[in-house]
This record gives structure tokens, sequence and C-alpha cells, in this order.
């Protein structure tokens, strides 16, 4: 394991070595003495970082460079001068992962400059593509510099959302291989989430409610993930602490990979032998944070009591807090939920409305009632980007939550009462209709989007 001053200075030899590599495929011919050392020294400094790290993402947030989730400075003109080049072709973070080749980082410095020429023409996004190889990967325009309307995009969401599931995937396999998850990888995804989260909450919420992802391990990774990011910031947790809950979630159930394979991808439901073999995985994500570098002290918290409950019950077994950590009151709220609305071999989705009838009970015996009315505050009975049948039997997507009556969300209707579809959709604020009106003034019920072949995160 690097310590972390060793870690910092291969960092830094590594963006010195990468800028180094770029600026001389400016100067010189691809095949120049130069660019093969400089290519040869960049291929050495990934080399040396792979050994403990399975990937290395190089990130750009404002005007600083991150390599992992480490800020370097910006201590000569050469650092100055990849910033300023990143920028202008609008990538946010480059990742390189463990078996890259000396030809893709050949290929890639190589079409770098092309790159930068193609944006002039207006070509970048056949140009961006041009950039990645099977290990090098390249993540497009930062949220924050983006446009209002650009970082709603459905298109953009998705983008966002299919890469995280690839880290998730990533960091997965990475444990499982060297029981040690991948956190530079991870710091870098969460960042990106966080930012979304700040500044375009609906559009990842309603992608974490889909039903068409089929690895139910990844995607409740960064389901969770994003929703009790979603609560701490409801909650008025900004910064690197709603990070570190990001990541906390992220790694919940890390655990699990030391659960055997045939437990954990079982299609029905498990034995009590099976299930208390099962529960070890909180246990294991304790003792597999705590051994990992870089990974906050409140993820292996996490991990570890994430299925306990505030009356005692849950597990570990024998195992009673006076208190829980409010990163793991969300996570445990968010697990739950997500668990529950997704589909599985052995169990149904349920729609959000009982779900939450489930985290309410017991009188706040097993979660804290006052973070549920919040998560409810949040996602409405009805969450943004659901279908749903209002009580003049039209159809429409959710568009925004109204706090005071879940109920009554403003809605965007498709279909009319008779089921054809509205050539001009019809944007309504339910908890401004009155109830006694023949018009729209309430939800009824949810329904499957698949049914009416609509996606409804193009209207969100």
């Amino acid at each position: 394991m690097l310590d972390p001053n060793t870690r910092y200075q291969l960092f830094d030899d590594l963006l010195r070595r990468f800028g180094a590599a770029l600026r001389g495929t400016q100067l010189y011919s691809r095949d120049h003495p130069i660019v093969v050392r400089n290519l040869d020294a960049l291929n050495d400094a990934l080399r040396v970082l792979h050994a403990s790290d399975a990937a290395v993402v190089i990130g750009l947030l404002g005007d600083e460079l991150i390599v992992g989730d480490q800020p370097m400075s910006k201590t000569s003109a050469s650092m100055g001068e990849l910033i300023r080049r990143l920028k202008m072709m609008g990538v946010e973070r480059i990742t390189l992962t463990r078996g890259v080749t000396l030809d893709e980082l050949r290929a890639f410095v190589g079409k770098f400059g092309d790159v930068e020429r193609k944006i002039a023409t207006g070509a970048e996004e056949a140009a961006a593509a041009e950039l990645e190889s099977e290990n090098i990967k390249v993540g497009r325009v930062t949220l924050n510099e983006r446009a209002p309307e650009e970082a709603s995009d459905a298109a953009s969401a998705r983008k966002m959302y299919s890469e995280a599931v690839s880290v998730a995937s990533m960091i997965w396999e990475s444990a499982r291989a060297d029981e040690i998850p991948d956190p530079s990888s991870a710091h870098s995804m969460i960042d990106g989430l966080a930012q979304a989260i700040t500044q375009n909450r609906n559009a990842l919420m309603a992608l974490t409610a889909l039903k068409e992802y089929d690895n139910y391990t990844f995607t409740h990774m960064v389901n969770v993930s994003i929703l009790t990011m979603a609560q701490a910031r409801g909650l008025g947790i900004e910064g690197p602490l709603l990070r570190e809950f990001g990541l906390a979630a992220l790694m919940h159930d890390i655990g699990k990979v030391k659960t055997p394979s045939e437990i954990l991808n079982k299609p029905d439901k498990l034995t009590d032998e099976e299930f208390n073999i099962m529960k070890r995985h909180v246990i294991d994500g304790a003792e597999i944070l705590r051994g990992t570098a870089d990974i906050p002290p409140l993820a292996p918290v996490v991990a570890f009591e994430h299925h306990l409950r505030l009356d005692g019950t849950g597990y570990p077994n024998g195992v009673v807090r006076p208190k829980l950590n409010l990163a793991t009151m969300l996570c445990g709220i968010a697990d739950v939920y997500d668990a529950m609305r997704s589909q599985r071999r052995y169990q149904q989705s349920f729609p959000s409305e009982r779900i939450l009838t489930v985290l309410q009970r017991n009188d706040g015996s097993q979660f804290d009632q006052h973070l549920i009315r919040r998560f409810v505050q949040l996602l409405g009975i009805y969450p943004v980007g659901n279908l749903v049948r209002l009580n003049t039997n039209e159809v429409a997507v959710v568009l925004r939550v109204h706090a005071p009556d879940p109920y009554r969300p403003k809605v965007r209707i498709l279909f009319a009462a008779d089921g054809s579809r509205l050539e001009l959709p019809l944007d309504v604020n339910l908890w401004e209709a009155d109830p006694t009106a023949p018009r729209a003034s309430t939800v009824v019920a949810p329904l499957h989007a698949a049914d009416y072949g609509v996606d409804p995160l193009a209207f969100v």
C-alpha cells in the first residue's frame, strides 16, 4: 500500500509525463524520438500506479487537476497548459484502466491534437469518440460548465448514469480480484454524481427508477449512492462531506464480493442457512474498506451498520447501537427503497406508495421517521419521471414533487382520458387544481411507461 506522500509524487509525475506526451505531439511527428521517449515515460508511470490501482483517473474540477481523489497543485506552466487544453475540449476526466497498452497511449496522444482541431470545426462529438479505446475512457463536458438546458438533457443524464454503473462494475471486479476496491475511480465518479445532485437532481433521481437496467448489483450501488446524496443534500450537507456520504453509500455492499456466487446470484429466495452466510457481508465489507487506502473512515462504518435498525433489530446479530450514524440511516433508507422497487426473479417490484408504507411502519422503531418524512418530501409518493394515472383517467409523467401534498405533484399530461395521445402535452400543477372541478387534481395510480411506449425521462 503506497503512503500518501509517495502517491502524490507518483500522481504529480504522471501529470507531467502526460502533459509532455501531449505537448510533444504538437511540436514533432508521431515517430520522433522525443515523442517516443515521452510515451515510454508515460507508460512507465502508469505501470507503477496500476500495480496498486485498477484504474487511474485524471480529472478536471474547475481550475484544478485531480488524480484519483487527490487535488494536484498547479506548480508549473505545463500544468496550466494541460488544464487549458482539457477545458477547451470540455474534458472532465480521463480514465486509464489496468491493461492499457503503449499502442493505446500512442493512439490517444496522437489523436488528441486532431480532436482539438475538429472541435474548431464543430465536429466535437465525433472527435471525442475517436479518443477512446478499450482501456482509455474520456468523460465529456463538466456539469458546472454546461448551460442549464444542456445539463437537463436526457441523453446526458443517461450517459452519466451509464458511466457510473460501469465504474461500479469495475470497482466491484477489482475488489473481487484483489479484495481491495479501486478508490481513485470511485472518487472521480462520486464527484460527478455529487455535482449532478447539486445542480440537476431530478434527472438523476428519475434514472434510478428505470427498470431497464439488467445488472442489479451495479445499478443498486449507484442508485443507493444517488439516493443517499440526494437526502444528504436536502439536509444541507454539501462539499467534501456530501461526497463522503456518496462514496460510503456506493461501497455499502462491497463485502458481498466475498459471498459465494451461488448464494449471491441465486434466483430464488435464500434459505435460512444461506441468509446467515449472506449476512456476513456487512462484516466483510467493513474489513475490506478499513484495509483500503484513500477510503474515508465513514465508509467502513456505513458498510457495517447499514442493516442495523434503531430498535436493535437487523444485523450483525447481537450488535446494538445507542445511535446510528446519519450516513448509515440515510443509506439504510435508500437501500431498502431501491431493493423493494427493483424487480428480480424471486421478487416483484413494488410501487413507491407501498415501499414508503413499509418504511413508515412500526412508529419509527426501525427508521427515523423525521428522515422518512423528508425522504417522502424529496421523492414524493410518485417520484419524478414516473408515469401515472390521474383522477380524470388521463395519463401523465411527474415533473416535480410537491412536498406539502405528495399526491398532487406537477405533471405533464400525455394521454387523454380516452387513451389518445395528445399532440400538445399539457403541464398542470395538481396542487393548484380545484378538487371539485372536472379537471385533473390528483394522482391515483402508478403506471408502467413501457405499456405506453414513452420515455418519461425525455419529459423531465
